[in-house]
Formats: C-alpha cells, sequence, structure tokens
C-alpha cells in the first residue's frame, strides 16, 4: 500500500513510456515479417512482455540491442505454441488468438481467473467463419482457448465488434498472410474504434494494404508480406492522460513530453474533456501541456476512448456538478469492471457516484480520504493516484499493479513533487 501526500498546485514536465497499443501491434507485426526489424521506444511492461514471449513460443526471435528491442520475423511460418499463459491481458489473448490460426499444430491460450471470465466468443467465431478451428475450452466464450492452426485460406467474415474492436485488430492482422485474403463485415459495433486505426496505421508502416469503407467494411488481399525494418513506437497517450490530470486536480500546470495532438491514439481526446471541463491545453513543440482550471461536470460519449473513464472519472469527483459518462458498457469487460469500481472507490471518497446502463454519473464535491482497492487493476490505481494528490489520506492498495502497463509509473509520478524538476 502507498499514500498518496497532497501538494500545491503542480509545476512538472514528465516523460512516460511507449505506447502499450502500438507496442503489441508492432511486436506482431515484425513477427510475420521475413527479416529484421528494430523496434525503438518499446514499452517494457507486464503485458507486452507477454505477448512478445508468446511470440517467441511460436517461433519468433528477439534480442535487446541497446534501448531497442530486436525481432527476426518468421514470415508468417509460425509454429505451435502449447499451452500459453497470458496473465489478464486481454490484448494479447484477443490477438493472440488470431495469430496462433497461422501456426502448425495446436495452442493453447490461457491466463488469471480474471481472464478466464472475460469474453472472445465473437472472435472465435469470426474465425470458424474463415475455417479456423477455435473453441472455447470451458465452453463459455472465454479462455482457455485451443486454436488448432493451418494455412489460412481466406473468406468473409461477419463479425460482431460490440464487446471489443480487439477482435478485428487481430483479424486484420492475420488477414495478410490468407491465400485468398479476407473480407469483415462489421454487423455489431465497433467500440474503441480509434484501436482499428492504429492497426490499420501499423499494417500500413510494414507494407500491408487494406481497403476500408469506413468501420463498416474491410478487405485485406491475401499473399501479402509485412516489412521489415527501423520502426519507433510513439509515447503512450493513456499513461500521459494520469499527468494531464493531475494539472486538472491540483489546478497546476503539467507537460509530457513527445506527444502530438494529431496522435492515432484516441486517448488524445482526454484533452478534449479536460478542456470542455475548464482546463486550457497547450500544444507546444516538445510536447503538450494542461492547466487546470475551474472544473465544471460535462456530459460525454467515450465509447471510443474506455481506458481514460478511470482517469476522467477522478477528475469528475473534484468538478462543480455532474459529469454523465455514456456509452461505455464495454468497460464491465475489462481487467475488472471498470464502472462499478470506479463507483465504488468515489463513494469510498465521499462521492456520489453510480453507474447506469452503459455509463456512470458522477456528482462532483469534497472527497474524503479512503483506502483504494485496485482490483488488481493497473488504470484503477494510477488513475485513483491522482485524487491523493489534492486529498489528504489517499491510499492505494496493491500499487505494484502498474507493472501490468507503466512499471516505472511510481517512479515517475513522484517528479510531481519535484516542482518541474524532470529528473
Amino acid at each position: 500500500m502507498i499514500e498518496i501526500k497532497p501538494t500545491a498546485p503542480i509545476t512538472a514536465e514528465v516523460r512516460v513510456p511507449g505506447s502499450k497499443s502500438y507496442t503489441h501491434r508492432l511486436l506482431i507485426a515484425a513477427a510475420l515479417a521475413e527479416g529484421r526489424s528494430v523496434i525503438k521506444n518499446m514499452l517494457e511492461s507486464e503485458d507486452t512482455l507477454l505477448t512478445l514471449k508468446a511470440l517467441e513460443r511460436m517461433g519468433a526471435v528477439s534480442a535487446v540491442e541497446g534501448s531497442c528491442r530486436i525481432m527476426h520475423g518468421t514470415g508468417g511460418r509460425l509454429v505451435a505454441g502449447g499451452e500459453i499463459h497470458l496473465g489478464n491481458s486481454g490484448t494479447s489473448v484477443r490477438l493472440l488468438t488470431a495469430v496462433a490460426a497461422l501456426a502448425g499444430g495446436t495452442t493453447v491460450l490461457t491466463g488469471t481467473p480474471r481472464m478466464r471470465e472475460r469474453p472472445v466468443a465473437d472472435l472465435l467465431d469470426g474465425l470458424r467463419q474463415l475455417g479456423v478451428s477455435a473453441v472455447s475450452l470451458a465452453g463459455n466464450g472465454c479462455p482457455p482457448i485451443q486454436v488448432d492452426g493451418a494455412p489460412l485460406a481466406g473468406g468473409v467474415v461477419n463479425l460482431k465488434c460490440g464487446v471489443s474492436s480487439q477482435y478485428l485488430s487481430g483479424i486484420l492482422l492475420i488477414a495478410p498472410l490468407s491465400t485468398n485474403g479476407v473480407e469483415i463485415r462489421i454487423v455489431e459495433g465497433p467500440v474503441s474504434k480509434p484501436y482499428i486505426d492504429m492497426t490499420v496505421d501499423v499494417m500500413a508502416r510494414l507494407g500491408v494494404a487494406v481497403e476500408r469503407e469506413g468501420y463498416e467494411r474491410f478487405f485485406v488481399p491475401g499473399r501479402q508480406a509485412y516489412r521489415s525494418g527501423a520502426y519507433q513506437v510513439e509515447t503512450d497517450i493513456s499513461n500521459a492522460g494520469y499527468f494531464w490530470a493531475a494539472a486538472a486536480v491540483t489546478g497546476g500546470r503539467v507537460k509530457v513530453r513527445n506527444v502530438r495532438r494529431d496522435s492515432r491514439q484516441g486517448d488524445i481526446r482526454l484533452l478534449d474533456c479536460l478542456e470542455r471541463m475548464g482546463c486550457a491545453v497547450h500544444p507546444e513543440k516538445d510536447g503538450i501541456a494542461v492547466s487546470g482550471g475551474r472544473l465544471t461536470g460535462i456530459t460525454v460519449d467515450m465509447s471510443d476512448i474506455p481506458d481514460m473513464v478511470p482517469t476522467l472519472g477522478v477528475v469528475a469527483a473534484f468538478a462543480d456538478g455532474v459529469t454523465d459518462i455514456q456509452n461505455v458498457a464495454h468497460l464491465k469487460a475489462k481487467e475488472c469492471d471498470r464502472l462499478s469500481a470506479v463507483a465504488t472507490e468515489l463513494s469510498k471518497m465521499g462521492i456520489n457516484a453510480r453507474c447506469t446502463d452503459a455509463g456512470i454519473r458522477i456528482q462532483g464535491g469534497v472527497p474524503g480520504a479512503a483506502d483504494i482497492d485496485t482490483y488488481n487493476d493497473h488504470r484503477i490505481a494510477m488513475a485513483f493516484s491522482v485524487a491523493g494528490l489534492k486529498t489528504p489520506g489517499l491510499r492505494i492498495k496493491d500499487e505494484a499493479c502498474v507493472e501490468k502497463s507503466f512499471p516505472t509509473y511510481w517512479e515517475v509520478f513522484r517528479t510531481l513533487y519535484a516542482n518541474g524538476k524532470d529528473r
């Protein structure tokens, strides 16, 4: 357990690591490429290392050279990985379930008890439409998942993406290695659209063509090859958000270096939300700063940026009026039920917060001291740490869960007390 000490309005500059979402996708694409790729600024976290180790089990070879990760790809010629434990990394399980379809033989993907409750049934249905043998061993549409890989012919998939856009991303990533190409028609959703854009962006950077009609239809021609090369992972906007939120809550000014407002990462939209609540956003040559102001509640659809809901929920606790976060029912299937977790922990702090059918309503006020349960969820831990910068007596339980996506979080967080000295 760690106690967060309140501080005066913060003036600071910080750096955060590379994007988790881009790291997963670049690792997979590089593993499917022929030859040697150099990945710069890769996020080395619990989740991304689980993906890396799984790819090594399926035939890729990796090494570290200086600050870079080297990946020697397979050209799509994967071997069966046997049983692979992927912790509670939903991204790893969903993307690699699709990747395992390319591996000759049987691969079983499993994880923690919580992971074995997280749904992948719509992805399995999509893979079966392509002739892939992919089943939930428990029969409930959740891991463990058994995939019997074989040459991928291709075909047409009618895919549901109302729970996760990762179902689409997984199939997109393997589609160029099919014989006849893959057409994907979206019949539900998709949620979290910016993550689809990131997948298509990575594919394009590695030389793969994708035809699309918005978010309704995608066609990936077959017999393509991923191109090896040198690739840069951009800064993680999700993790930048906690430091912008720190500025909002304390009325200070925090700059996150090496981020751009035109990022394809959808979580950059948190800046729009903070502006609407009363903050000022300052794009600069070497990053983006946020200055806090008097906060007021807003109504906002966060269906495309669900990972930012805990962050905005904490900021909303300090705002005047009600913040109504809408269309994020898919948060119930994350590392924990994040809607319930945010409402429960804010309520402990004396804030009126309640879940709706597909969102959460938060009446701002004066949050009080509490011991925050993190539910082994990195985003709950990091979001609520921000509240402690303003509220005395706030303690975060099981703070090490941040290893999942931001192993150096507490080290960077401590620089907020250094009055702008970025150590």
